[in-house]
């Protein structure tokens, strides 16, 4: 029985592609560039907020990402205050959660989201009893898809990562596992389909959260 379970945050916890898509489109208005719909951003995010907005730029009329440092201060900004507007967990999280402390698995998050975010987002939804680490990215740990964020949460829960399970939404997310050397889980309710991650070689893909259940 597997020991662990690491879990994406965007995409495959919660529901945030609306507060993603409401902060970038008023920094990308506030110097006059186009805003996107919200459909959009489901591939504009998985690789941080710095790539996010680099591909909001590139994906302008005309390339602006000469304006991509103004541009990223503004969200940054508009983030901080509005991470969590309208976020909420995919249904069926709440009681995975629940049944995965009751079998004592550790539950821990990782994610390209900048670390006190993270952590806010996981204390706003779930609040501080259930995960046994947040790891969100820092300067001192490579983002996704590098595999030193598995690997600073294996050392801190002393678990092996061949007893873990990585779950998430994107490409990504089944790279990161594999370099880690994790067995990845892709699941269908996030941000991206069932071909991106059989291509980027998902071990077991997933519908609903509480089939994870059956892969411990």
């Amino acid at each position: 029985m597997k020991r662990a379970v690491v879990f994406d945050l965007d995409g495959t916890l919660s529901d945030s592609i609306v507060s993603i898509a409401y902060c970038a489109n008023r920094a990308l208005e506030a110097f006059g560039l186009q805003p996107f719909a919200v459909d959009r951003y489901r591939y504009f995010v998985g690789d941080g907020a710095a790539e996010l907005i680099r591909r909001t730029l590139q994906a302008q009329e005309r390339d602006r990402t000469d304006l991509y440092d103004s541009v990223k201060t503004e969200y940054d900004k508009l983030f901080a205050v509005d991470c969590m507007y309208q976020v909420k967990p995919y249904r069926g999280i709440p009681e995975l959660l629940e049944e995965l402390k009751k079998r004592r698995v550790r539950v821990t998050v990782l994610s390209n989201k900048p670390h006190p975010n993270t952590c806010k987002v996981i204390h706003d939804l779930f609040g501080d009893d259930i995960f046994d680490v947040v790891q969100g990215q820092t300067p001192e740990i490579e983002k996704k898809p590098s595999p030193d964020g598995v690997y600073l949460i294996a050392e801190k829960l002393d678990i092996p990562v061949s007893d873990m399970l990585y779950v998430g939404d994107t490409n990504t997310d089944m790279q990161t596992g594999k370099n880690a050397g994790a067995f990845t889980v892709g699941v269908l309710w996030g941000f991206r389909d069932r071909a991106e991650l059989e291509e980027n070689h998902a071990d077991a893909i997933i519908a609903h959260p509480l089939e994870l259940l059956d892969l411990l």
